[in-house]
């Protein structure tokens, strides 16, 4: 009997000590999506500072990890708005089915901070703005500046593109809002174990978008001056404000990614789009409960340059992939393409690091998980530190 009631307590204790369960947001727009390829984690060995995140992101069995105690649920990534991707932490979920974002490396080390049950939800689009598509409630309807009236009366077309922006202004918002309730409304629909006994917390969100409005010339006519990207400050303020108010959350820790492409010495107006995307997180309001984390630190220039010469010879490394596939030789087309920069100055240590290093573009941080690892990185730093904070504030 006593060996009963003894164990009868034990349970009840556990189930008193049980924590909710925590809940994080990632959104954004491509770079939050992530195009980075797995093939590209070993070039984290090569340098120090990165190689102990290599350990963190594989298994016992050298394969990518699968975390045990992080779930995830994302849509934008498979194709369409909302096709769902669901299941336990790993690679996958970002663009497409064997590429990751920042969400694989952000719930890793959320899990070892942590060592609680975590859900990600993630809502990322390409393509998408602040000052349109993400537009939240508190920032009003879009607002048309002269330089733009003027360009859509050029082309004829003003009525039907005022109409067309009346239309597309805060989809993304409301889509993002959208998948957050359906996902909470049914957690044990992504998290197998869940006890809704235990509940949950939102206990921060991640955003990680910027390029559509750093290129978005008619919104922000004046880009090249200081103060030209101010308005994204604006919107980014009411987009804290309304999400936090939508769900409910009202000191809900808030980390901005601030972009990073080209690092330390960006084009002067990336610079100052930077330091509008930061600028929330100074505002009194916000402080000790939002974040901004500089990307740009985490940008590897000698890759980014290496990319930059290759480029130059991409005409010459398809026609030459073409003749080989045409004489049916035996070496791959890469292979073919590789000749090519070879013949043509690079070393085959520099051919290598391509190889291992790169798997996109600049504007998605070079596919390269010796940049994105560290960025996922970084922002779950950023949010423990937030939670920390939060938890002396009264």
């Amino acid at each position: 009997m006593m060996v009963m009631v003894a164990g009868l307590m034990a349970g009840i204790a556990g189930q008193a000590q049980a924590k909710p369960l925590k809940v994080y947001i990632l959104a954004g727009q491509s770079n939050m999506q992530g195009w980075t390829s797995p093939e590209t984690f070993d070039s984290l060995a090569t340098d120090p500072k990165t190689a102990p995140l290599l350990k963190e992101m594989r298994g016992a069995d050298g394969k990518p990890r699968v975390c045990e105690k992080v779930w995830i649920s994302s849509i934008g990534c498979a194709g369409d708005d909302t096709t769902e991707q669901k299941g336990k932490l790993t690679v996958g979920f970002g663009a497409n089915a064997d590429r990751i974002g920042p969400e694989f490396t952000f719930g890793i080390y959320m899990e070892k901070l942590l060592n609680e049950p975590i859900l990600l939800i993630k809502t990322s689009w390409g393509g998408k703005s602040l000052h349109t598509d993400f537009r939240s409630p508190g920032a009003g309807a879009y607002v048309w500046g002269d330089f733009e009236v003027q360009a859509c009366k050029n082309r004829g077309s003003l009525e039907k593109d005022k109409a067309d922006k009346i239309k597309a202004t805060g989809v993304y918002y409301r889509l993002m809002l959208e998948h957050v309730g359906k996902v909470l409304g049914n957690i044990k629909r992504v998290v197998p174990d869940y006890d809704p006994g235990q509940g949950y917390e939102i206990a921060g969100f991640v955003w990680f978008q910027g390029f559509n409005d750093l290129v978005s010339d008619w919104t922000y006519p004046d880009n090249n001056k200081p103060g030209g990207y101010d308005l994204y400050s604006v919107l980014m303020a009411h987009f804290i404000r309304d999400v936090r108010k939508d769900l409910k959350v009202p000191k809900m820790p808030f980390v901005i990614g601030v972009m990073g492409l080209n690092g330390m010495t960006p084009p002067q107006n990336e610079a100052y789009f930077h330091q509008a995307q930061a600028a929330p997180a100074s505002l009194p309001e916000f402080k000790g409960n939002v974040a901004a984390v500089e990307t740009a630190p985490f940008w590897d220039a000698d890759l980014d340059a290496l990319l930059r010469r290759e480029t130059k010879f991409w005409p010459q490394m398809d026609a030459r992939a073409a003749e080989s596939a045409k004489q049916h030789l035996k070496i791959s087309g890469q292979e073919a393409k590789d000749q090519v920069l070879l013949e043509n100055g690079f070393t085959p240590e520099e051919v290598k690091r391509l190889r291992k290093g790169v798997s996109n573009l600049g504007f998605h941080y070079l596919g390269a998980a010796k940049i994105i690892a560290p960025i996922g990185k970084a922002f779950a730093e950023a949010m423990v530190d937030l939670q920390k904070t939060r938890q002396k504030q009264p």
